[in-house]
């Protein structure tokens, strides 16, 4: 259609120029393709419009129908208006890519009249032949992105394939100028990413490897702006996604990885929504070639440092245990209930410091099942103490010397990553210096610039050799190679030391229990774990349920079984004095007195000593001697002659006389004739100074 067949209904209403352009890179680079749409306005007025707008509010975004374009529907919505007599654009792909936005304004377009004019020509929708070809332009603008996309995407995808693809690297890699990927050759960088490997492979937690290296105050790389090849670093403190990040990349071991992510594409308020990111699985990887590169891990520790931060992974349904997190209960994430295959949780209750409890409810709270076990932490955690330190103990020697080499390996560590922090130092004074003694010193305005950032290097300068010189081990922090074998030799008083750490205990134990599967014996009221030791064996132990109540307050077993073989020898006093004088303490930790032991037998159900009780089946000797008005050396002479019958538990103990073994004729007539002999007559009866040969227990 020629200009001059344009209606005059049409030139009236409004002409509307649509500029639009792909991605933000077409905007900011391909400037001629804007200057040819925007004069397209000119082109609308040598027509004869002379109401001319400008939409170009949809400049970097894509027509592919999947991208919110704000300019487009403020152009739909004025063609419903019917205030629109033309649409010019560059050509048919700068108003739309797909064929639903096409054919819906062109049938706009028909319905009000309009016109679509672009660079060959006017075309009026509500002609049939018109129509056909509009169609057929929208059909091939829309054929030609899936072309172009698919060719892109195959290109890059057997780029990739043969590894050649430049695709962003971690901290560590560089693309060198043959695209081979190497390793950066900063011997900081490579250092640091040394460091979280190693820190990981000792202590199995991402969390724990953030927090030594913030402990310890090490520093890591990371692009000063973003992703971009090739970008400058500065050097901060580690993030923990910076850690992550470290261990999950499996470019590290070696491996060059395409397409680990994928997009999708949802209906969102009617409208197509494309998202990128979505991670996927390894074995739906586009490209993973191994020994691609050179790695700072191998595969296998890829594979197994992914099996660890998967056992760690906070609230998984399943799996083995987690590690060592440092809480109060020893066996936090290793104990498996045999009733229902379920891991078992702490829960802490009570009055600080809190008491841990093992519980299996998680059947009860997902399903509302009973519950199946629950049991105090204190009682299996001494027993698997135990076990593990029988099974340690023959390479308590070796254990205790590698600890000592570990000791020197960190600090080893730690000095050599300050060092290589000072050298870098040392390089950015000398570089500030040779930039500052290059200005012109008259050029105050750079000079001035200059002087500061070499003030700066140097203040930097002097910060780490500061952190250098107190990086320096004392004599205190590096190990004693004599204390390490005494701790050795004795590793239960190491296990119980106030300084052990808990996270040190769980990493023990985790070290060499992969789980324990426990159960309750109700019948014998005990505790029944089986432990699966990481070498394939199993064992099996057992542990007393306490009953209701009952609490670990309790005196030792020693002074249990010392209690029990003096209760019905010795009164509740001397088996207080006797506890006390062998530093026996209480469950509280406090002396024994009379009213205690009294209390712990009552307790206990312990019989008591015969002469405290009420009746007097059972005399002392002090008691005998009362009863036949004779000195104690008189009872203890027919004692040692055989003449009256008497017990003693130990030496120096009390003797115990039965009552009626005083009524027997053979003791009535010694001390009848004791009693008649010209020497007893002599003197008195009872003498007021006591003997020197009398023993302690006449006294009693």
């Amino acid at each position: 259609m020629n200009r001059a067949e344009l209606p005059e209904s049409v030139l009236q209403r409004r002409a509307i120029v649509y500029v639009r352009q792909s991605t933000v890179a077409q905007v900011q680079d391909n400037m001629e393709s804007q200057r040819r749409q925007y004069a397209l306005a000119d082109l609308a007025r040598a027509y004869g419009f002379r109401d001319v707008i400008t939409i170009d509010d949809d400049l970097g975004r894509s027509a592919s129908g999947l991208t919110t374009r704000p300019g487009f529907e403020a152009l739909v919505a004025q063609l419903c208006q019917g205030s629109v007599g033309a649409v010019f654009c560059l050509e048919a792909s700068r108003l739309a890519r797909n064929g639903r936005e096409w054919h819906h304004l062109l049938e706009l377009c028909g319905l009000v009249d309009a016109r679509v004019v672009d660079g060959d020509g006017v075309y009026d929708p509500s002609v049939p032949n018109d129509r056909l070809l509009l169609g057929l332009k929208g059909t091939i603008s829309e054929f030609e992105l899936t072309l172009m996309r698919r060719r892109l995407v195959d290109g890059a995808q057997a780029k990739a394939r043969r590894g050649e693809l430049h695709i962003p690297v971690p901290v560590g890699y560089l693309w060198s100028h043959d695209t081979a990927l190497e390793m950066d050759p900063d011997r900081r960088v490579r250092e640091a990413i040394h460091t979280v490997f190693r820190l990981f492979e000792r202590l199995e937690s991402a969390r724990q490897v953030h927090l030594h290296m913030c402990r310890e105050r090490h520093l890591f790389p990371r692009p000063s702006d973003g992703k971009r090849l090739g970008a400058p670093r500065c050097w901060t403190p580690p993030a923990y996604r910076n850690i992550i990040s470290v261990l999950q990349n499996p470019f590290y071991a070696g491996v060059y990885a395409y397409g680990k992510s994928a997009q999708r594409t949802q209906l969102v308020e009617g409208r197509l929504a494309k998202s990128y990111g979505h991670p996927r699985p390894m074995q739906q990887w586009t490209v993973l070639l191994r020994d691609h590169h050179e790695g700072y891990i191998s595969w296998e520790g890829f594979e197994r440092n992914q099996e660890r931060l998967r056992r760690n992974a906070h609230r998984r349904p399943a799996g083995s245990a987690k590690a060592a997190r440092g809480g109060r209960a020893l066996l936090s994430g290793l104990l498996r209930c045999r009733r229902c295959g379920r891991m078992l949780f702490v829960a802490y209750t009570g009055r600080l410091p809190r008491r841990a409890r093992y519980l299996c409810h998680r059947g009860h709270q997902a399903h509302g099942t009973a519950p199946c076990i629950s049991f105090g932490a204190s009682r299996p955690d001494d027993l698997m103490a135990t076990e593990v330190l029988q099974a340690v103990s023959p390479l308590a020697v070796e254990a205790a010397i590698a600890a000592m080499d570990l000791a020197h390996q960190q600090q080893t560590e730690r000095r050599r990553a300050l060092e290589l922090e000072r050298e870098q130092a040392n390089y950015e004074v000398r570089l500030a210096q040779r930039r500052y003694e290059a200005v012109d010193p008259d050029n105050r305005l750079v000079a001035a610039e200059l002087e500061a950032r070499w003030n700066a290097a140097l203040t930097q300068l002097h910060a780490c050799e500061q952190r250098l010189c107190e990086g320096e081990p004392t004599p205190a922090a590096v190990p004693d190679h004599e204390m390490l074998l005494r701790l050795a030799g004795d590793l239960r008083a190491a296990w119980d030391a106030p300084g052990t750490d808990s996270a040190v205990k769980q990493r023990l134990v985790r070290a060499l229990i992969e789980e324990i599967v426990v159960d309750v014996d109700d019948d014998r009221r005990e505790l029944v774990l089986i432990i699966h030791w990481r070498g394939g064996q199993h064992s099996e132990v057992r542990a007393r349920k306490p009953a209701t109540g009952e609490h670990r307050k309790r005196a030792s077993a020693t002074a249990d079984a010392l209690i029990r073989a003096m209760a019905g020898e010795q009164s509740d006093a001397a088996i207080a004095e006797r506890l006390n004088r062998e530093s026996h303490r209480t469950g509280h930790g406090l002396e024994w007195t009379e009213r205690r032991v009294a209390s712990y037998r009552r307790t206990a159900r312990i019989p008591a000593y015969a002469p405290a009780r009420d009746d007097s089946t059972w005399l002392t000797m002090r008691d005998a001697a009362a009863a036949l008005s004779v000195p104690n050396q008189v009872i203890r002479k027919l004692i040692q002659r055989g003449l009256l019958p008497a017990k003693q538990v130990m030496p120096d103990a009390p003797w115990q006389i039965r009552a009626e073994d005083l009524r027997t004729p053979h003791v009535l007539k010694a001390v009848q004739t004791r009693r008649m002999s010209p020497r007893s007559a002599s003197k008195p009866r009872h003498s007021t100074k006591r003997l020197t040969t009398t023993r302690r227990g006449d006294a009693q």
